[in-house]
């Protein structure tokens, strides 16, 4: 009984553990992009989505973000095509990469 008991608290425990990794991960949306402004001293860059799989849809202007690491600013610059991703708050990039 006792074996039972301690089978079925690991399983839960691992459950728990998965659902939280889960949650976390899907928290970060990536998106990719072109950088069209890039502001390295106050660490901000503007970025206009690029939409997938729909050819001439008018994506609108560019959106603002401020970047987390702001080195991951000085390996990009205006006119690039980027993948990016965004945390909880949603003016804040995570991670930005050049394609």
């Amino acid at each position: 009984m006792k074996a039972a008991k301690i089978v079925w608290a690991g399983l839960l425990a691992g459950l728990g553990a998965a659902t939280l990794l889960m949650s976390a991960a899907s928290a970060e949306q990536s998106m990719s992009g072109m950088i069209t402004k890039i502001d390295r001293l106050n660490g901000t860059v503007a970025i206009q989505q690029i939409q997938n799989g729909t050819v001439g849809a008018n994506t609108g202007g560019a959106t603002e973000f401020k970047v987390q690491d702001q080195g991951a600013l000085e390996s990009v610059h205006a006119g690039d095509r980027v993948t990016y991703s965004i945390g909880d708050d949603a003016k804040i990039i995570t991670r930005l990469q050049k394609q």
